[in-house]
């Protein structure tokens, strides 16, 4: 299958590959490596109805990484309770080196599971890191001068920040650990001077590299490099900020070569809209995450009036592997709207690998094996509804608008009722979302939809195949009545009667 420019709406598909493959052997009582993959497996991926599989840590672990992970497999037991030494495979965040892991396939076995995913029409999205390596990184002996130094003294005083390391030529050299500006080192990490134009040589010609074996990446952190926060966190060890950001010179020389090839950012602080002017496609939409998680409906319906042509390059999510597990953090059942919500709204669609079954243990990104959960399985049914909906033309080339939702009844329920809709010329899609434990009763007004007047409509809910007749002047005001049970949704669409 021929694969070109991304949908303006992507949904993407995060696996933890390491325990993904582990998984698999142990289903299938053999070694599964990516280059072996089964084709039922494959499809049933393809069965998500998603645009792209995004493979966390491929990546190189190298020997330092995997035994300084070592050191915390007592922190590690809580989210695997028969964890042995064999589980621990080291942090897929401290890179080795950007060469797929043979334990997972190598570079061909990544080439060729690559070449199935086209065929299924799904892309691939793959890690880059641009903040740190690993602490046995090469660039250490060969060119230390791509790595943020200290002194004696740093050592001595900040030995959560420092360590001791020797170039090629056998020079004792201090090395900072990677961090951000707000807490220690990360132990098994050394921090990149981005301001180091030899160093951003260097990483352009790695993410050419990458760029030649997938089609997109997801950048870690990827605020940590622009110049005011890299100068803030090393003040006093690096020189004087560059003319030019790091990625407004890395993004445009990737895209030379590779038109299509999209940048997602990991990214807070609300520097979302500085990252999409430094050439990112996609940010994180970390704060709607935030107001979902602490149920913050006020709070997340003034996030929905930002612009529409920023909400469309965010990427909305209720879970990664990041942030706690939905079904632990919201609930199974609350998640089922905020599901409808982060698929149906502008902008990109993160969804995790064990989402749609209701896993709850977080696993740390040092490990190789998930444990056995109960699983909740009508999720999924739930999920592939979700997504077969999502694949409607209107999602990617409809115009979305936010409704007022008024009360329906003396009780404030219509509180709990976020609204909002899509249209396509004369196609009109409308969600309806309770994100609460009760019921919950509002009008909807469309007055935006002035073309619903004159006519009777008969609106079919996608979700449970409800069908309802109604006027369209009176949808228009006072506004379509809608009485929802406890966190349910209605994604109805139109058709004239």
């Amino acid at each position: 299958m021929t694969i070109s420019v991304w949908p303006k709406k992507p949904f993407i598909y995060q696996i933890n590959t390491w325990v993904w493959l582990n998984a698999l052997s142990r289903h299938y009582k053999h070694p599964v490596t990516l280059d072996t993959v089964p084709d039922k497996v494959l499809d049933d991926l393809a069965s998500y109805h998603v645009d792209a599989v995004w493979l966390m840590g491929i990546w190189h672990r190298s020997p330092a990484v995997r035994a300084s992970a070592l050191n915390y497999q007592h922190e590690y037991r809580g989210a695997l309770p028969d964890l042995t030494p064999a589980d621990v495979v080291g942090s897929a965040y401290a890179i080795g080196s950007y060469q797929v892991d043979e334990h997972l396939g190598g570079r061909v076995g990544l080439a060729l599971f690559r070449k199935r995913l086209r065929d299924r029409g799904i892309r691939l999205v793959l890690d880059f890191v641009p903040n740190h390596v690993a602490v046995d990184h090469p660039w250490i002996k060969v060119h230390p001068d791509y790595m943020v130094q200290g002194t004696a003294r740093d050592l001595r005083e900040r030995p959560s920040d420092f360590f001791p390391a020797q170039d090629a030529l056998g020079h004792d050299r201090i090395v900072a650990h990677g961090r951000d500006p707000y807490f220690p080192g990360w132990v098994d990490t050394a921090q990149l001077n981005a301001f180091d134009p030899h160093l951003r040589r260097a990483i352009l010609m790695t993410l050419m590299d990458i760029a030649g074996q997938c089609d997109a990446v997801r950048c870690d952190m990827a605020m940590l490099v622009t110049n005011d926060v890299f100068a803030r966190t090393w003040k006093g060890y690096v020189g004087e900020k560059p003319a030019t950001e790091f990625w407004e010179e890395i993004i445009p020389h990737v895209r030379r070569a590779y038109p299509n090839f999209l940048f997602i950012a990991e990214v807070y602080w609300d520097m979302e809209a500085r990252l999409h002017l430094q050439g990112f496609d996609f940010c994180y939409d970390k704060r709607l995450y935030d107001r979902i998680r602490e149920n913050k409906l006020d709070e997340i319906r003034a996030h929905l009036n930002a612009p529409t042509d920023f909400q469309e390059k965010l990427v909305r999510f209720i879970e990664n592997h990041d942030e706690p597990r939905a079904a632990a953090s919201i609930g199974v059942y609350r998640s089922l709207p905020a599901a409808v919500l982060v698929s149906t709204l502008p902008g990109a669609t993160l969804l995790h690998d064990g989402q749609f079954l209701g896993r709850k243990i977080k696993l740390p990104v040092q490990i190789g094996r998930q444990p056995q959960e109960t699983l909740h399985k009508e999720l999924k049914e739930y999920y592939l509804k979700l997504l077969a909906e999502t694949r409607h033309p209107i999602y990617q080339t409809g115009q979305w608008w936010l409704f007022h939702v008024t009360p329906g009844k003396e009780n404030g329920s219509h509180r709990h009722i976020i609204a909002y809709g899509w249209r396509n010329e004369d196609h009109f899609c409308l969600i309806t979302i309770n994100m609460s434990d009760h019921h919950a009763q509002g009008h909807v007004s469309l007055e935006w939809w002035s073309e619903i007047g004159q006519r009777r409509w008969l609106l079919l809910d996608s979700l449970d195949g409800s069908r309802y007749e109604r006027d369209g002047n009176a949808m228009r005001h006072p506004g379509l009545y809608v009485d929802l049970k406890p966190y349910q949704s209605h994604i109805f669409h139109f058709t004239p009667c």
